[in-house]
């Protein structure tokens, strides 16, 4: 009670008047949105995202679609499935959606030249007091370890620079409370320049600064994917990171497929075999009511690279350079070490990728018989995205959505600490 108490004290002095709609309503921005793992987490928590901001045409539809799907189902009505089941087009779907919802979705990219533009929109959209939250995490090819060892070039990419722009939406709306998330490789961007910028910054516009390297598997997530993720709060509050208990659920990869058909390569099948399973309602992956199925459909794989693929589920995943002689295609046998990878159907998944796009190898299943590589739905399951979630606008733009998401899952019981600790 007292640091509820606390926290109404501090919104009556800065915001007043409309200090009690800002703690009922809870207004939060999603900067650098993507397919909206983070949106959806907080969602799940009664967060009103008023803003989700994304530069990539593809994943701003992503989140216009769901805007739609929550629309559609708070109004009981049957535009999303209809659309689902390809009956509309996703223009008559948006038609019966009001614009002020789709609206949400800012679809430009963040820069000197567009920011500016992309504040009065927010602003348009806020009615009573002020932003909660910020939530988001700049595009992380940049700060990626890998990225860097690939490209020599990075040092100068923009990209580097986009939590500058961050840092200026906290500076505008001085929100709350605001939560950064990115790769482990942003410690060293830089020679680690980038880290300490960040939290002098925060620190000067008066928000504390912490982090952890949280891994999404500790969350309930059946995937072994670590990422820092910064939070911070108003200095004023005297709040502090909240303590995040490992969640053990006895799922695996072989219950989170439970319910989906044999698929061999260059197949699509659409009917789930069986009901929604105790795995699924507990990882809010699918619930009894759900039946349409979509993305489940597979690439085809040349007959190389299908023997490939044989020859790592029968052996537990090899070595590139360990392969029959007549199978290795590529003279640099080290830098192709761990091209091909069996996700294990009782571990953890392997950490998922946006290079998903661009080939399955390093995420083929894990069953013999059907020998190919996991379907976006899969891909979808394994980052915890419910299967009622729809990705625009292409198999291969759904994949690399995916990849560069953040788990529902986990960003709903972040969602979930952060409001305890203010309510």
């Amino acid at each position: 009670m007292e640091k509820t108490t606390k926290i109404i004290d501090f919104l009556y002095q800065t915001w007043y008047p409309g200090f009690d709609k800002v703690i009922s309503m809870k207004k939060i921005i999603d900067l650098f949105a993507g397919a909206g793992g983070l949106s959806e987490g907080f969602r799940r928590n009664n967060f009103d995202i008023i803003a989700h901001v994304e530069m990539d045409k593809d994943a701003a539809y992503t989140l216009k679609t769901r805007e739609a799907y929550y629309y559609c189902k708070k109004k009981k009505l049957n535009y999303y499935d209809q659309y689902l089941n390809k009956q509309i087009t996703r223009e008559e779907l948006y038609s019966k959606i009001p614009k002020k919802i789709l609206n949400r979705v800012i679809n430009k990219e963040i820069s000197k030249d567009t920011i500016e533009n992309i504040f009065e929109e927010i602003d348009s959209k806020i009615k009573h007091g002020q932003i909660f939250g910020i939530i988001g995490g700049p595009p992380c090819q940049a700060y990626s370890v890998v990225g860097r060892s690939r490209k020599k070039d990075m040092e100068n990419d923009p990209r580097n620079f986009l939590y500058k722009y961050y840092l200026k939406f906290i500076e505008k709306y001085k929100p709350i409370f605001y939560v950064f998330e990115n790769v482990q490789g942003i410690f060293s961007a830089k020679n680690g320049t980038v880290f300490k910028d960040i939290e002098k910054e925060m620190n000067k516009l008066g928000y504390t600064f912490e982090y952890r390297l949280l891994n999404s598997k500790d969350f309930g997530v059946v995937q072994d994917r670590k990422r820092v993720i910064i939070i911070g709060y108003k200095k004023e509050l005297n709040l502090h990171y909240p303590n995040f208990e490992k969640v053990k659920f006895n799922f695996n990869i072989k219950d989170l497929f439970e319910d989906l058909p044999v698929l061999n390569d260059g197949q699509t099948n659409n009917k789930y075999i069986k009901e929604t399973t105790a795995c699924l309602k507990k990882l809010k992956i699918r619930d009894k009511k759900w039946d349409i199925l979509t993305y489940n459909e597979t690439r085809k794989i040349n007959s190389n690279d299908k023997e490939i693929y044989k020859i790592c589920i029968k052996n537990n995943n090899i070595k590139y350079k360990d392969l029959p002689e007549n199978l290795i295609k590529h003279s640099n046998k080290n830098s192709f070490a761990d091209r091909f990878k069996v996700v294990d159907y009782y571990k953890p998944c392997q950490t998922m990728v946006a290079h998903i796009a661009k080939d399955g190898h390093h995420y083929i299943h894990p069953d013999i018989k059907q020998c190919r590589s996991i379907t976006v739905r899969e891909a979808a399951r394994i980052q915890s995205f419910p299967d009622d979630y729809y990705f625009e606008s292409s198999r291969t733009s759904a994949f690399r959505q995916i990849g560069n998401a953040v788990p529902v899952l986990m960003a709903e019981k972040i969602a979930k600490k952060i409001e305890e600790s203010l309510m």
